[in-house]
């Protein structure tokens, strides 16, 4: 005979009431217990740690940030105006090579959209589609 899924025998997917036998060991939950707490504890550790690193990082360096605030700053500016003057040269560049890679395929006859036509030609041709969708 076949066996009965646990499923076809609670057609709801309830499980039945787990017997006392069914429950894991008391000592097996003390052990679940105490590696969840020391790993609990030990992250917390690592995180005081992280945030008085920190604090530290930041009393060292507030001073010198301020002494050196003349130098920097400039700095900064010159580097991020350098930075923003090289991405749009790249930028102009490939905006460039795209239009005249798009004017050499018109002035060659080497169009993708279908034909030659003139931009004249095609409006005629798009307004007589219109026209024909009207009837």
């Amino acid at each position: 005979m076949a066996e009965v899924s646990r499923d076809q025998r609670h057609p709801l997917g309830h499980a039945p009431p787990q017997s006392s036998s069914d429950q894991p060991p008391r000592a097996h939950r003390l052990i679940k217990a105490a590696t969840a707490a020391a790993g609990g504890a030990s992250l917390l550790v690592l995180s005081a740690f992280i945030v008085a690193g920190t604090v530290i990082a930041l009393a060292v360096a507030t001073p010198l940030f301020v002494i050196f605030s003349p130098v920097l700053v400039p700095a900064l500016i010159t580097v991020s105006l350098i930075g923003m003057g090289f991405l749009a040269s790249g930028g102009f560049a490939v905006v460039s090579l795209a239009v005249f890679s798009g004017l050499y395929r018109y002035l060659a006859g080497k169009r993708r959209d279908g034909g030659g036509d003139l931009p004249e030609q095609g409006r005629y041709r798009l307004g007589g589609k219109g026209r024909e969708v009207e009837t």
